[in-house]
């Protein structure tokens, strides 16, 4: 059964909710008025060479690997994020976000690419010594990386309104200082790629985002930092992380 059936109650145990249950976050489409909701967030890991080795790995040329977020870490642009708790090195990653826009499952490459109904900055943000502890312990990655609103997006913009992904640049600054620069070419597992080999493990639906990895130039911000973003064509991205709570 997929999240499209129910939505259109055909889940054969729905009974009424025990308690208020959230909405699924959405998006804003930049020229439409109608906002994208997300439902599933994938996350590839490593997918610029330069960023695998400052992590101190090699990257896995066989295939991309995968991490999740949940939909419920979705933070808009614009966002003041409380500094998470559990942690003592916050790290931003700036990311180009892919949003599906029709169901594709063990699709080629064309088809794949037909998938993608816009693209978004994103930032990936990262409890880095949880991650780390993990990695280091071969344990999952999720207190590192499903950290509560860690998946700040900026509005979509529609695929129509994009050239060829590849010569774009993307950029990330804290505090109005260049952090991470490179251009969408460096990217590993090109955009297609990414959604065709995923399509072979998901039923890949409208509502999954997939953010596609981050340069080389991760850092860590504390209380007070601004951090800003963008991707040549796309929507830029601010956030600004706050006082612990």
């Amino acid at each position: 059964m997929t999240i499209a059936d129910i939505e259109q109650g055909m889940n054969p145990m729905t009974k009424a909710n025990l308690f208020p249950s959230p909405s699924w976050p959405t998006v804003p489409v930049k020229d439409e008025a109608s906002a994208y909701p997300v439902h599933r967030i994938f996350c590839v890991g490593r997918n610029y060479a330069a960023h695998a080795a400052e992590m101190g790995v090699e990257v896995d040329r066989e295939a991309p690997f995968y991490f999740t977020k949940s939909a419920l870490a979705t933070e808009h642009t614009g966002a003041v994020v409380a500094y998470p708790p559990g942690t003592s090195n916050f790290h931003y990653e700036m990311e180009l976000v892919l949003a599906i826009g029709k169901p594709v499952f063990r699709s080629d490459r064309a088809t794949a690419q037909k998938a993608i109904y816009g693209y978004a900055c994103g930032l990936d943000m990262t409890r880095r010594d949880l991650q780390l502890d993990a990695r280091t312990k071969q344990r999952p990655w999720d207190l590192g990386k499903d950290v509560e609103q860690s998946a700040v997006l900026a509005s979509i913009t529609k695929a129509t309104g994009l050239a060829t992904i590849g010569p774009q640049r993307i950029h990330l600054e804290v505090n109005g200082e260049t952090r991470q620069e490179a251009h969408l070419s460096d990217l590993i597992w090109k955009v297609d790629e990414i959604v065709s080999h995923l399509s072979h493990y998901y039923h890949l639906e409208p509502g999954d985002l997939i953010m596609t990895g981050t340069p080389a130039g991760v850092g860590a911000v504390v209380a007070g930092d601004v951090i800003t973003g963008g991707i040549d064509g796309l929507e830029p991205i601010r956030l600004t992380i706050g006082a612990a709570e």
